[in-house]
């Protein structure tokens, strides 16, 4: 996490190999009482951060082999060439990138996600623009469009919402840009409007997290769903795959309860606030992300609840979530990786070079319990 931040611009600029140095014994007495104005700053800032922003501090104490790993393509995927989507083969060192993040950095898959994309466009030498809709679907449009506009010859998309790209879609047909989206899916055509998608299997998240609640609960009781925010595929599938698992193994585990908790912290606290009085006998919660199920854990602790006497079962893998279940508040914790830069400069690199690309890439994701949880907490961002 970032304390101290350079004041706001809609767009921010990256290159590697640019180093300032200061030569001169004046220039280094002048720059001290700025350094000082710095330092009170930063104490200043780190006192009035978010709790979320503050649990993301620690994240790059991750070990090296936390990186997103792809999983095995099935028979028959489907990839995309640059001849078939109508672009241009360019280097990328060369190349201006556009990035386009959908959410306000206050919680830790948000910021480990751009930092990772910052942090490969630095590795690689790669222009790159960066833009923050804040949660705004509306200002996300009009960040693509302007950074095209900038001049970005490709585009790393995090959607805010699956639906509604066609603006965005049409402008960079027109400029031959090719996009790559990461963590949620844009409803358009593959290698016609878009390169490649890159994520999880949302799906098969929500299968393992019901495998992890029929374990915690002994698969009888009642179980609620904090669900993630409309408009999206992750929300869409991740419900999908837990109620077609306890329907498969656990007829006996019933979801009595479903509600948004928007993937925000505080919503989901407040939504187990009402949850644990219209349902004081619910079993288990089953959060679609990390951050409603700490909201959840501060829900049940203010109601005088132990650990362990509602199971949790959560996705994301952040490192409080991780902590939780090391604590024993949380039952289990499916990862969903963030660190999407690599695979993202990789693709976009294959692509313009003329390689093939899948259009589809899966991510192999990890997962906490009380086995592992102390063990591997170094993983976790």
């Amino acid at each position: 996490m970032r304390v101290l931040r350079a004041p706001q611009f809609p767009f921010s600029v990256t290159r590697i190999g640019v180093t300032m140095q200061r030569t001169t014994h004046r220039s280094r007495l002048l720059a001290r009482p700025v350094l000082v104005a710095l330092a009170a700053a930063v104490a200043l800032t780190a006192t009035s951060c978010a709790k979320s922003e503050d649990d993301a501090a620690d994240g790059k104490k991750s070990t090296a082999d936390a990186g997103q790993k792809v999983a095995e393509p099935k028979p028959g995927s489907k990839t995309c060439a640059i001849d078939a989507y109508g672009g241009k083969k360019i280097d990328l060192k060369g190349a201006t990138v556009g990035f386009s993040q959908s959410e306000k950095e206050a919680n830790p898959f948000r910021i480990a996600e751009t930092q990772s994309i910052k942090d490969e466009a630095a590795k690689r030498g790669v222009k790159l623009l960066t833009a923050n809709a804040q949660s705004q679907f509306s200002k996300q449009i009009s960040d693509v469009q302007d950074l095209l506009a900038k001049g970005a010859d490709l585009l790393v998309i995090a959607p805010l919402n699956s639906d509604g790209w066609d603006p965005v879609l049409q402008a960079a047909a027109a400029k031959k840009v090719p996009i790559v989206t990461i963590d949620r899916k844009i409803n358009a055509t593959a290698c016609k409007d878009y390169v490649s998608f890159i994520a999880s299997d949302f799906v098969e998240q929500g299968r393992r997290a019901a495998d992890q609640m029929i374990e915690a609960t002994g698969g009888k009781g009642e179980v609620a769903i904090l669900l993630g925010s409309a408009g999206n595929n992750v929300t869409t599938e991740r419900t999908k795959g837990f109620k077609e698992r306890l329907a498969e193994k656990a007829p006996g585990l019933k979801v009595v309860f479903e509600q948004t908790g928007d993937f925000t912290r505080e919503k989901g606290q407040q939504v187990t606030e009402q949850l644990i009085q219209s349902k004081p006998g619910i079993k288990g919660i089953y959060a679609e992300n990390d951050e409603m199920g700490l909201g959840a854990v501060a829900a049940l602790k203010g109601a005088g609840k132990k650990a362990g006497d509602v199971k949790i079962v959560t996705v994301d893998g952040t490192r409080n979530a991780v902590q939780g279940v090391v604590d024993g508040w949380i039952s289990g914790v499916i990862e969903s990786n963030p660190r999407f830069g690599p695979l993202a400069f990789q693709t976009l690199d294959d692509f313009t070079q003329g390689k093939d690309v899948a259009q589809d890439i899966i991510i192999q994701d990890g997962a906490y319990d009380d086995g592992n949880a102390e063990q591997d907490l170094g993983k976790a961002y």
